[in-house]
């Protein structure tokens, strides 16, 4: 436990209890509103963003958010697609850091964690950027460990926008190129 700072003691305590609160409070509001996720498809850009936002806020419970960007490539520019979902992405990750953040006390007993300690020790961002990347429900476990390992906030936030543009590019890249395909196969 931290002995240095403010951030001490019954203070961290109480911050780890009101983040753990706060990303299970997300992810229950994001389950209970998945089916009404479609309507920001309407605000274009913006609404690329918030369903970005949105389906990377959940902690394991999966959400249609490559899909997302996906459809939305074949609509719109796919760079400024992959910068908005690319961003929300980011935000999003915010839960799977404060969940780590929150359990660090409880997590350090682990193998997992020591696994996942030791990796993220050993190769920082770039862990974080190929996890980002890579399309995988186990992301959120990265963001818990960097956020029990108390990777500095900005660092884990470029590191998970780089991983997560350069995917979302990929994807949106491709529902533009599928609707090109699409035409051609109809003749």
């Amino acid at each position: 436990m931290t002995t240095n700072g403010w951030l001490s003691g019954w203070r961290l305590t109480v911050v780890r209890i009101l983040a753990l609160a706060a990303v299970i409070a997300i992810t229950v509001f994001v389950f209970l509103v998945r089916d009404q996720i479609e309507r920001f498809r309407a605000y274009g850009y913006l609404g690329i963003f918030l369903i970005s936002i949105l389906a990377n806020a959940t902690v394991i419970l999966p959400a249609p958010g490559i899909a997302i960007t996906f459809a939305m490539g074949a609509v719109f520019h796919p760079i400024p697609v992959a910068i908005a979902a690319g961003s929300g992405a980011t935000l999003g990750e915010l839960t799977g850091y404060m969940a780590g953040f929150s359990g660090q006390g409880l997590v350090e007993q682990g193998r997992l964690y020591e696994r996942l300690k030791s990796w993220t020790v050993g190769y920082g961002g770039w862990a974080i950027l190929v996890l980002a990347f890579i399309p995988n429900p186990f992301f959120d476990l990265a963001g818990m460990a960097a956020g029990a390992l108390r990777m500095p906030l900005p660092k884990f936030l470029t590191w998970v926008w780089i991983g997560k543009f350069l995917k979302m590019l990929v994807f949106a890249y491709a529902g533009a190129a599928s609707i090109e395909w699409l035409a051609r196969l109809m003749g």
